[in-house]
């Protein structure tokens, strides 16, 4: 390849004229898929001295290896590189690794690792003698190339474990006693190159160690030197220029990178292999051995490592990382349980509380600027602490609440704090109160609400003195965050049971106050606490008085910022107080449809500004505002539901939602699908018949299964099934509707990249159509028949549902047209496979529904002529009266089964509190307690019981893990409701058999003749039950005319 005129064209991509631009582009994509182009790239890179070129050079690199460099027989889209080409390409690449400028660098490390990934050891075994040649020279460049050589492998073996890390055991062996000397030597170092390749030193032993421990670094010395290295790191003061650079950029610094890795490694040490009580008995590798050891020699000197951190933090004014701050006290989290690690920490106890916990929890000037400056993204950041893990104050909360849990006599010490803090502020004079302490010292108390109130708490009853006293004051108090703590301090503590009355008063009234309080963070703070208020009759009573106005503060709130748990509140209040808002359901919806299409409307936008993604990728977008989307949707649902008895105002909120409906649709937007197909599920059931505005919506869900939602169909299922049943009318007058159902079922059939997941649905489908459209569709029988034995005739499927519902695709055609599916089995040579699997099949047949299925289906064949039987199952015909005896003898306790079910379902969550956490107990605890007493009761059995859990876990996942898809039995699915629950069995095969002991009785005494006397017995039963059950119909019909008249 010309390398001169592809360095014309990169260039000429920088060129301000656009049609130069773009025709350059087009130049380089022919070129792209031309021999010899990336390594005419690595040419341009090799002397090029123009930055931008490089740079642009670089990035057509990345993207042809990227796309290029799978095996050609996984590529889909992108040309792969020749073979031939990619030799020369590996033996170029690390030398221009080591010459190259950081910006270039950086775009090659991925270009590395891709090849590693594809390529190593096989097709480059002498990698790894590149790599250890370039860390033992005394070229600085050279090193870090090296490094990140080394690095970039220990990527690759991340996550392998076992056997798969055979070879990485040996890399390690060989690499790493250089790598500790080089993070040894760079130490003694204040350059930012230096700081990068520390980071880099660090970043390989972080990846070593990821998943499993190598044995090289598992001797006792490794760990010593290692370790001793990281703590070095983390006591190492940084350059003093970087104090100079704002908190962020500090933090982005590669001396701070390098001591956020450290401290992260040394926590990974002991949370996963130091302590003992997190390593399962029989586990492989066995890392017992090494916890021991670890936990006794090494856990003490790393934690005086970090106390030292804290105390020059605390005393010097020492400048800590956030990384720093959360790894330090996510590492003394640690140390609470094991009795060995908590004799250290201990003594330390009183000085973090108070010098390290609270003061993290207390509002920071970040804090208070975003609160008046940036409401919406302070919330974000106190809500959503599970996305804000590595944060210190979040790390603080989770301190507590261990301490706590696992000491439960330290909660005194920590109250005891609390109460002072509080006190001093009550006491000083309005301008000397300290208020952002008094906002740590309520969010304390909120952290440890579970605690305070867990059983037989000797704390607890004076939880409401507290907020009495302390608490209530600060709805009114002149600072907003104040008042926020307030609000969410009671909603920590959900589940206090206040005593006097009045106070649930005056927490209503301080409620409603805080809903219309001009601080944004405030009010949704309120409104997230009205919520678990309504178990409070008082309150509950109140807010019903006004539950349109709340609803309405509730909808401008989440117009106001994305805050999901708002929904969660207006779907509980719709649910809740359902009766009051039926008069305002149309407004109320018409509000929640333009607050989902504005969020949905900033999602799309969004989604614009991203122009290079495929289309149809929509995951990167489930943020707040996705979540929020969701949270809408949900309460819209829940509305619907609760206007089942309101057709009228049911029909007005179909046309209300249309719009939801079309944008989710249209835009595929794939997260919020479910949500969308259960409001659709929701309209149809609710109404029981099909509006022409559902009809409308049928027309985008076939869209969209046509264009990308094939996988969604499971989701799809009851809505479409809503369809079949209640739209069964219109479908029989309209072809168009009925064979786009017919068309879902084929395409899942299909496509052979479809699960059985999907194609149960498929069957469900099918039988739905063949259930209620009797008579109707012939021309399509065929069809299902051929789909399902396909499958049973030339595949053995394991999954047992999987096989049910195949055979009963089946089943169900032969009780829609018995003559029409004989021939279609005949005529390709199913008939007998199929009645050997059926009747061997039929004592797992445990639902009602198959069992009725099956009893109908038999039925049916039994009103053919003997002349129509087919001559293939003649001899086995008989047969069918033994099947149809052991249907019936097992359907009344399936029937007993189906019923204790639904009851367990009912009442599956009655006894579920949020406060019954083993954890939270106080039994047996005393406030007397020595010091002695408590290390008996509170150490003795910690990490035993701890090891106990790991082992329970793992023996679960084992048996578990081994179990065959074929042993999961299928529940009964009492919300779908089937022609099949108006069909009485015992009438029905009374009548049919009767009528064949009189029409045919020679057929009548064959099948009859080879019954058993219990199975005659079961055949006589049912006739009886059926002559009880006609009986009982003629009474209760006569009873029910004599009450009309």
């Amino acid at each position: 390849m010309d390398v001169a005129a592809l360095r014309n064209r990169i260039s000429v991509t920088l060129d301000p004229n656009a049609a130069n631009r773009r025709q350059a582009e087009a130049d380089l994509k022919f070129a792209e898929d031309q021999p010899g182009f990336s390594n005419a790239l690595l040419d341009i890179l090799q002397t090029e001295q123009d930055s931008a070129v490089q740079l642009c050079t670089i990035v057509y690199l990345k993207n042809k290896v990227m796309r290029g460099w799978a095996p050609p027989e996984e590529q889909t889209t992108h040309k792969s590189i020749p073979e031939q080409e990619r030799g020369p390409l590996r033996e170029r690449l690390i030398p221009i690794l080591a010459s190259a400028p950081p910006k270039v660098r950086h775009q090659l490390i991925p270009i590395l690792a891709k090849i590693l990934q594809h390529d190593f050891p096989a097709k480059w075994p002498q990698y790894i003698d590149i790599t250890i040649q370039l860390l033992n020279t005394n070229d600085a460049n050279s090193v870090f190339a090296g490094l990140q050589c080394l690095l970039a492998i220990c990527r690759v073996y991340r996550f392998k474990s076992a056997e798969q890390r055979t070879d990485f055991d040996k890399i390690v062996e060989v690499t790493f006693p250089a790598l500790l000397t080089i993070g040894t030597q760079l130490l003694d170092q204040e350059s930012n190159e230096a700081g990068e390749m520390l980071r880099t030193v660090v970043k390989c032993y972080k990846n070593a160690i990821f998943f499993e421990l190598p044995p090289p670094l598992m001797t006792t010395q490794a760990t010593i030197e290692w370790c001793t290295l990281f703590l070095r790191i983390i006591a190492k003061p940084p350059p003093a220029a970087l104090m100079n650079e704002e908190p962020e950029e500090r933090e982005l610094n590669h001396w701070w990178k390098s001591k956020k890795w450290a401290y992260a490694n040394l926590n990974r040490l002991f949370v996963r292999y130091g302590e003992p009580s997190n390593i399962a008995k029989n586990s492989s590798p066995d890392y017992t051995p090494f916890a021991k050891m670890f936990i006794a020699t090494i856990v003490p000197e790393i934690l005086k490592g970090y106390l030292q951190e804290i105390d020059k933090w605390v005393s010097q004014g020492q400048w800590l990382s956030k990384p720093a701050l959360s790894h330090s006290i996510a590492f003394f989290e640690e140390c609470i349980k094991p009795k060995i690690t908590w004799e250290h920490l201990r003594p330390h106890m009183d000085n973090l509380i108070s010098h390290l916990i609270f003061p993290v929890l207390c509002q920071s000037d970040e804090d208070i600027d975003l609160f008046e400056d940036d409401p919406a993204e302070y919330l974000h950041r106190k809500l959503n602490v599970y996305e804000e893990a590595s944060v210190p104050d979040v790390a603080a909360t989770n301190f507590l609440v261990s301490l706590t849990k696992s000491r439960k006599k330290q909660t005194f010490s920590i109250l005891n704090f609390i109460n002072t803090v509080v006190s001093r502020y009550e006491a000083a004079p309005d301008d000397q109160k300290q208020p952002r302490e008094k906002e740590g010292a309520l969010r304390m108390i909120g952290t440890l609400a579970s605690v305070i109130l867990g059983k037989k708490s000797p704390i607890a009853e004076q939880v409401e003195y507290f907020f009495v006293r302390h608490v209530f004051p600060e709805f009114r108090s002149p600072h907003g965050y104040l008042r926020a703590r307030a609000c969410d301090t009671l909603e920590k503590f959900e589940a206090l049971d206040f005593k006097e009355s009045n106070n649930l008063v005056i927490i209503y009234s301080s409620i409603l106050d805080c809903l219309a309080d001009p601080a944004l963070p405030v009010r949704v703070e309120a409104a997230l606490a009205l919520q678990p208020l309504i178990r409070h009759d008082i309150i509950k009573a109140n807010v019903q008085q006004n539950i349109p106005q709340i609803m309405q503060q509730l909808l401008k709130l989440a117009n106001e910022v994305d805050v999901d748990a708002l929904a969660n509140v207006m779907e509980d209040f719709v649910e809740v107080f359902s009766t009051e808002l039926t008069p305002f359901a149309v407004a109320l919806s018409e509000q929640l449809r333009d607050t989902y299409m504005r969020i949905v409307r900033d999602l799309l936008d969004r989604k614009a500004e991203k122009p290079g993604e495929d289309d149809d990728i929509y995951g990167d977008f489930l943020d707040d505002k996705s979540i929020t989307a969701l949270g809408v949707l949900q309460t819209i649902g829940t509305l619907i539901l609760t206007l089942e008895s309101t057709p009228d105002v049911l029909l007005r909120l179909e046309t209300v939602l249309m719009p939801v409906i079309e944008i989710t649709l249209e835009n595929k937007l794939y997260d919020l699908y479910n949500e969308v197909f259960e409001i659709i599920d929701s309209c149809t059931f609710s109404a029981k018949t099909i509006s022409p505005t559902m009809w409308q919506a049928f027309v985008y869900i076939h869209k969209a299964f046509k264009t990308g939602a094939e996988l969604y169909l499971e989701d799809m299922l009851p809505a479409l099934d809503n369809y079949v049943v209640y739209g069964a009318s219109t479908l029989a007058q309209n072809p168009p509707y009925l064979e786009a159902l017919v068309g879902m079922v084929t395409d899942i059939f299909n496509d052979p990249q479809v699960g059985a997941v999907d194609r149960i649905c498929g069957c469900r489908l099918a039988e739905a159509l063949m259930l209620n459209l009797r008579g109707h569709i012939d021309q399509y029988v065929p069809s299902f028949v051929g789909f399902a034995m396909s499958v049973l005739a030339n595949e053995e499927v394991k999954t047992k549902s999987y096989r049910l519902h195949l055979m009963e695709m089946v089943i169900n055609a032969i009780y829609y047209n018995p003559r029409l599916s004989l021939h279609v089995l005949e005529a390709s040579g199913w008939t007998n496979k199929f009645f050997s699997a059926w009747f061997s099949s039929i004592d797992t047949f445990k639902r009602v529904h198959d069992k009725k299925l099956s009893i109908v289906a038999i039925s049916s064949l039994l009103t053919l002529q003997a002349n129509e039987v087919p001559v293939s199952i003649q001899p086995g015909w008989p047969r069918l009266l033994q099947g149809i005896s052991k249907l019936f003898q097992t359907l009344p306790e399936a029937i007993k089964l189906r019923e204790e079910a639904a009851k367990e379902s009912e009442f599956a969550y009655d006894d579920i509190d949020d406060y019954n956490d083993e954890d939270n107990d106080w039994d047996g605890d005393d406030v007397e307690w020595t010091e002695q007493e408590e290390a008996e009761a509170l150490e003795g059995d910690l990490d035993a019981d701890g090891s106990a859990y790991v082992d329970f876990l793992n023996q679960k996942a084992m048996k578990y893990g081994n179990l065959d898809d074929d042993e999961d039995d299928l529940s009964e699915e009492s919300l779908l409701e089937s022609p099949l629950d108006k069909v009485e069995p015992y009438s029905l095969f009374k009548t049919v058999l009767l009528n064949m002991q009189a029409e045919q009785p020679p057929l009548y005494e064959n099948l009859v003749k080879i019954l058993n006397p219990e199975e005659q017995q079961v055949i006589q039963s049912v006739v009886n039950e059926a002559d009880v059950k006609a009986a009982e119909a003629t009474a209760l019909a006569a009873a029910s005319a004599q009450t009309s008249a």
